[in-house]
């Protein structure tokens, strides 16, 4: 039996992949979850010949059954959950009154609803055994408004604040519960950002790209592995009095 599991979702590509093979360098048995078998494949294979078992399942965190599924099957095949990361996360934008019912239900589902899914899922059984770390993975944009995100502006201000009300009720059980707030990262999804600032806007990808990276206060994109070296220490025992705490990354 492995000394400590993680459970990682949207680990399949970009922040949540980063975070997946960090804890594996750590020595954890990871749970590699996430919507696409194609992604969680890849990103397992990138953990063979490590020396640490890397369990890649399809799991859609708007899916209770999903959840409970792959939560049971996680503790079947490595045991307990001591770490949960709720990497698992979309972004579209839309000036809010061009946002549509389906964008908002869509984003609210997966950044927030989702969270809230799995923590209910493995939280229990934490407060249980009275050991445990749950890392949320917001965004400054839990902190601040943005425009032509008010969706996911919303959603990532209910997983803060989810945060810190659970945080709340786990201090006494043995388990935290934290957020970390990254700014513009480097991934797929800020390529697809930079690609409709483009397209709505007329300049070249490059300046469209200029203009995020000089919204972070470092005037560049932070890195996914950046975010998984944060996520790494609060699960770590230096981190054991760290709860109800937002972690920026700017």
């Amino acid at each position: 039996m492995p000394s400590a599991v993680v459970f990682v979702t949207g680990a399949g590509r970009g922040v949540g992949r980063a975070i997946a093979c960090r804890f594996a360098a750590d020595g954890y048995a990871v749970a590699i979850t996430g919507r696409s078998h194609t992604h969680v494949r890849e990103t397992a294979a990138d953990l063979e010949g490590t020396g640490v078992e890397a369990l890649a399942l399809i799991c859609d965190v708007t899916a209770r059954d999903d959840v409970a599924r792959a939560v049971a099957l996680t503790e079947q095949r490595l045991g307990p959950i001591d770490v949960l990361v709720n990497s698992a996360g979309i972004a579209e934008s839309a000036p809010f009154v061009a946002t549509d019912d389906d964008m908002w239900d869509r984003t609210l589902a997966v950044n927030l609803t989702g969270t809230y899914n799995c923590m209910r899922a493995i939280a229990p059984g934490m407060f249980e055994r009275r050991h445990g770390r749950i890392i949320n993975i917001a965004s400054t944009a839990a902190r601040v408004g943005f425009p032509y995100t008010a969706a996911y502006v919303a959603s990532k201000h209910g997983v803060l604040g989810l945060t810190r009300a659970v945080a709340l009720e786990a201090e006494n059980r043995g388990v935290t519960v934290n957020a970390i707030c990254p700014g513009w990262i480097d991934t797929e999804m800020t390529d697809r950002a930079v690609r409709r600032i483009a397209e709505r806007t007329g300049r070249p990808d490059a300046e469209a790209r200029q203009m995020l990276e000089r919204m972070n206060p470092q005037q560049r994109l932070i890195t996914p592995d950046e975010v998984a070296a944060v996520a790494a220490y609060l699960a770590s025992p230096d981190a054991a009095s760290v709860n109800g705490q937002d972690v920026d990354i700017p």
